[in-house]
């Protein structure tokens, strides 16, 4: 599962290394990638991803689960699991345990900056990018650990050609305020009906995780997880390095 703003072949270097271990799905959440969008009227609410996952497995999954998910798509898989814990064997968590606590910010103030902010990404003209060159430069600005060839290979296959260059494929309804914070009290109530083995990992020189105490009082809610980290990767670990991930993936099948 991949995180916000992402798309599934993000996943391709690692999923390449697991697909003659089992069968390896990685579906584009709704917006991204080549999934739909909602269109006007609707919107992305955080529950809609992960009654999404749940149909995307009753669909493809027959026989021993293995769920893995990155950013917000490890929120996603970790409400998931704590919905559906019974169904899984393994959750790997890859700088997945959630954003800081936004409870501060609810109510009447927050649902007026959603109203605001989404009524004006559906107004403002969807930004152009003017080559695909362009595209990969953003890319690299944004994250300096990725490799140019893997920036090139993702802004292919996340843009669509326009008039005038190239566009995003995710929505930009994803860049606004959503109307219900991010709750920790509420994911910890799932994270502790999680029975299975749980892998949490982060990447070493994230710059767009937790601070190290916040991180580590999240672990302790579930039951039964051990922790790595990946040397040499950010954020996008997946990405900086796809080799050890994979390897710790299949370190962990092995695990009794």
């Amino acid at each position: 599962m991949h995180g916000f703003t992402d798309l599934a072949a993000g996943w391709r270097w690692v999923a390449e290394r697991l697909a003659p271990h089992g069968r390896v799905v990685a579906p584009d959440l709704r917006g991204h990638g080549d999934s739909g969008r909602v269109g006007a009227g609707g919107y992305y609410y955080f529950m809609d991803y992960v009654a999404d996952l749940d149909d995307v497995i009753a669909q493809t999954v027959t026989g021993e689960l293995v769920l893995v998910g990155h950013s917000m798509g490890g929120s996603v898989s970790s409400y998931w699991a704590g919905t559906r814990p019974d169904r899984l064997s393994r959750l790997a968590l890859f700088e997945g345990l959630g954003p800081p606590d936004q409870s501060a910010m609810d109510g009447p103030t927050r649902t007026g900056f959603w109203i605001d902010s989404w009524k004006a990404a559906r107004q403002k003209p969807q930004k152009v990018l003017p080559s695909l060159d362009a595209a990969v430069a953003k890319m690299i600005e944004k994250d300096a650990l990725l490799d140019p060839k893997v920036a090139r290979e993702l802004a292919e296959v996340g843009t669509r050609a326009v008039p005038g260059g190239f566009q995003w494929k995710h929505d930009p309804v994803h860049m606004t305020m959503g109307p219900y914070p991010y709750r920790l009290d509420t994911a910890i109530k799932y994270w502790k009906r999680i029975t299975c083995p749980v892998l949490i990992v982060d990447g070493e020189a994230s710059q767009l995780n937790l601070p190290l105490d916040e991180r580590a009082r999240r672990r302790e809610h579930f039951a039964n997880h051990r922790y790595a980290t990946v040397p040499g990767a950010g954020h996008a670990l997946q990405r900086h390095q796809p080799a050890a991930v994979a390897e710790l993936l299949l370190a962990e099948l092995a695990r009794p």
